[in-house]
């Protein structure tokens, strides 16, 4: 029996360690986040694949996912983001600097606006976990459009830059992604 020498021993280990990751990274679900964000992408050009790997890369039920799993995880990825926003406006609200007037109003709406995003996108998720797409699609839209609302009413109220602006953005690019991925369940 011929006994492996140190250089030999981390030769091999390097080599076992190169196969693994090529492995998983073929069969993992990285490739599918890649590839179903690149397929997305590519369908609808509103789709920015970096945010789509990005943010659907890290969810916590992303690796075993396929194409059907990661349009819920698209979904489920807006309802944090709509949570997060109704505790940003309602921190902007309590704030050292409150606002008050049109931009405090402006404020107390999207907080409202926020709240229904999230359960937007929660139904959202739930549609397209019935395996019914379009109304899954309209409730990513939905979510959008309540996006859209808080924009025009802090714009109205002379809020520039918009304090919830991040937040908009965010909600708008999942729901595009959502619908995007949705559209590629065969």
């Amino acid at each position: 029996m011929v006994k492996a020498t140190p250089p030999t021993f981390r030769l091999l280990t390097a080599v076992a360690l190169a196969v693994a990751l090529v492995i998983c990274l073929a069969g993992g679900a990285g490739a599918t986040v890649v590839t179903t964000c690149r397929a997305a992408a590519d369908s609808d050009a509103r789709v920015d694949y970096g945010f789509c790997v990005a943010e659907l890369g890290s969810h916590r039920e992303s690796p075993d996912a396929d194409t059907w799993g990661l349009a819920k995880v698209a979904a489920l990825t807006g309802v944090n983001n709509a949570d997060d926003a109704v505790y940003d406006a309602k921190a902007l609200l309590a704030g050292g600097g409150k606002p008050g007037g049109p931009a405090r109003a402006a404020l107390e709406r999207c907080a409202k606006l926020y709240d229904s995003m999230g359960f937007a996108f929660a139904e959202a998720e739930d549609e397209i976990n019935n395996r019914r797409y379009a109304a899954g699609k309209g409730k990513a839209a939905e979510a959008a459009s309540l996006a859209h609302q808080c924009d025009d009413a802090l714009a109205k109220a002379g809020a520039v830059p918009s304090p919830m602006a991040k937040r908009s953005s965010y909600s708008v690019q999942i729901a595009v992604i959502c619908t995007a991925i949705t559209n590629l369940i065969k």
